[in-house]
């Protein structure tokens, strides 16, 4: 099992938290969309004995493509690696680009998912993130969708300083009413670099508060579970056979490759990551040269990926499978700093896996950090 995850670095306007690479021009569209194609050609040997089952183009804003655009990527890639017959193909979108025409096309195109980034459901909290769809535009998108994809995901962000618990849970009943089968959720972060993070620097923004969004993620954890929602990961929620298998094979330790200015790659001994920088990558990638910088992982490096993935899982980190691969030193270890997270109920441990709890869940960066071997 291997993915490719295709990075499109194009928005029409940047949303005041985001530190994803992208571009608000679109002057050098033609030619970054040859060079994401030149360098799937150029990466095949990569995963020459893997099948690849999963497709997903990430941005940056993918739904700023054409039809036509989509498919010539989605060509090379069927030309040159080897695809399963019925591979998810996530395209993100923004509802401000899905209007009907464009929703019917993509549903009779080879994409089988859509990835829609709503955030919220309410106009200042748009305004307030810098988002260039409005909350009739959102609604109107999904209400459209939800009868051509069977497989949509929306993005939903809680902890916004002017969001109301009140707001909040009307963004979850109002998502919950169109039926949508897969929810992504993700606290407000201060990005360094950010205009949010300027923002509030200043005195212009109100600074995050954790108690709040820690009570936003208790609701949104109780509320989708009460619908029928697996939290299968610690900002996913999906129904039964609803998970995205993309991103699931990036927690289980799957291959990937990624294509496109600040894409990431992995393929379990080392990572790799694309320059962030448009000119720079179209000129390497011109020039038959990757544009890529290549660590080499240690054991250490691939346990602690290993433990930073599965925590934030439900099937949580498996001892097992350490002692089959890092060995008995690693076990022990792994034990030892387990004791610890016991005591404060944030860990639950069976005769093999090791899982995070409710309590836990919300801290799992920070507990992931604790097994680190360094």
């Amino acid at each position: 099992m291997a993915g490719i995850y295709i990075h499109i670095p194009f928005c029409k306007q940047a949303c005041h938290y985001c530190d994803f690479h992208f571009s608000t021009s679109l002057a050098k569209k033609d030619t970054m969309l040859d060079a994401i194609q030149k360098e799937l050609k150029l990466r095949k040997a990569e995963l020459k004995d893997v099948n690849i089952e999963t497709i997903y183009f990430g941005g940056g804003t993918p739904s700023l493509l054409s039809l036509a655009e989509i498919n010539k990527i989605l060509k090379v890639v069927q030309e040159n690696y080897t695809v399963v017959a019925a591979p998810e193909i996530t395209l993100e979108a923004n509802p401000d680009d899905l209007s009907e025409e464009k929703i019917k096309e993509l549903a009779a195109s080879p994409i089988n998912r859509l990835s829609i980034g709503i955030q919220s459901f309410f106009d200042n909290d748009l305004k307030l993130m810098n988002r260039a769809h409005a909350a009739n535009e959102a609604n109107e998108c999904l209400k459209i969708a939800t009868q051509y994809f069977d497989n949509i995901t929306i993005d939903l962000i809680y902890g916004v300083p002017t969001m109301s618990m009140e707001q909040w849970k009307e963004n979850l009943k109002i998502a919950f009413g169109f039926g949508v089968k897969h929810i992504s959720s993700y606290a407000l972060t201060v990005e360094p670099k950010t205009a949010l993070e300027k923002f509030i620097r200043q005195g212009t923004y109100p600074n995050i508060s954790e108690e709040e969004a820690l009570a936003h993620f208790n609701v949104l954890v109780s509320e989708t579970e009460k619908q029928g929602f697996i939290h299968y990961e610690i900002s996913n929620f999906g129904k039964p056979n609803y998970f995205s298998k993309h991103n699931t094979s990036y927690w289980k330790g799957a291959k990937y490759v990624g294509i496109g200015p600040s894409a990431h790659s992995f393929n379990k001994t080392s990572r790799s990551w694309n320059i962030a920088n448009n000119a720079i990558y179209i000129k390497n990638i011109q020039e038959e040269k990757l544009p890529s910088t290549i660590e080499i992982l240690s054991i250490n490096d691939q346990y602690n990926e290993y433990v930073m993935t599965g925590l934030r899982t439900v099937w949580g980190i498996s001892l097992a499978y350490i002692q089959k691969e890092f060995g008995e030193v690693y076990v022990n270890h792994t034990n030892k700093i387990a004791s610890i997270h016991l005591q404060e109920q944030r860990i639950t441990q069976s005769s093999d896996s090791i899982k995070t709890t409710q309590k836990g869940k919300f801290l799992c960066d920070g507990i992931a950090s604790d097994f680190f071997k360094v």
